[in-house]
């Protein structure tokens, strides 16, 4: 029970960072996963603040090294899916001591490894995201690295808002996790009342 106490502690001090730093809007949303929401988590407006990231990670740190002591896991590399990963990647990394990497989208939209990055072969990666939705950047991220020898072997974030049927396939390791609505676009109930969305994610979309 108090582990239990404790883990909740750390996430409610994760979303009152967020909150301090406006992070956590409320509207309707088209989120990068192609899915609508009444609620948008803009982390980068908390990763601007070197010590709030530090300090949200912080926890998450602390039980990848659990698992690390237990020899449950090993991490050679931490990689994040760009643009959102790539802060958290690197804070990530600076606290396990690791180097960071992060994928990038190519003119045509894939996700690629680029700018001299190498993965060498059978190299444990973890994946480093700001928000899990459905773990689709996730997935082609992992797909890159896995092609070039990598193993991913666990997913971490700062806000994990999946619904319960959004499935990932490592252990995933959170700041905090948040249930809030999250339709598909044909069953948005905010679209049915007529509220426009906005887009404020960073992935393009073709329509």
């Amino acid at each position: 029970m108090q582990d239990n106490n404790q883990q909740k502690n750390k996430e409610n001090r994760t979303l009152e960072l967020l909150r301090q730093s406006e992070a956590m809007l409320e509207g309707h949303f088209l989120l990068s996963s192609g899915r609508h929401s009444d609620r948008y988590f803009q982390c980068a407006r908390l990763l601007q603040y070197p010590d709030r990231a530090a300090e949200a990670l912080a926890p998450v740190v602390a039980a990848l090294k659990e698992e690390i002591a237990a020899g449950r896991l090993a991490i050679d590399l931490v990689v994040g899916p760009a643009i959102g990963g790539i802060i958290v990647a690197y804070e990530l990394a600076r606290q396990l001591g690791l180097p960071a990497l992060f994928t990038e989208r190519d003119d045509t939209g894939a996700m690629t490894l680029r700018r001299g990055f190498e993965i060498q072969q059978g190299q444990r990666i973890l994946i480093a995201e700001d928000v899990v939705t459905t773990g689709k950047s996730s997935e082609e991220s992992a797909a890159v690295l896995e092609q070039l020898g990598g193993q991913v072997v666990a997913l971490a974030c700062v806000v994990d808002r999946r619904a319960p049927d959004a499935q990932v396939r490592w252990p995933i390791f959170p700041a905090c996790k948040v249930s809030v609505a999250n339709w598909d676009a044909a069953d948005c109930a905010l679209c049915k009342q007529q509220i426009p969305y906005v887009k404020p994610g960073s992935r393009k979309f073709i329509t």
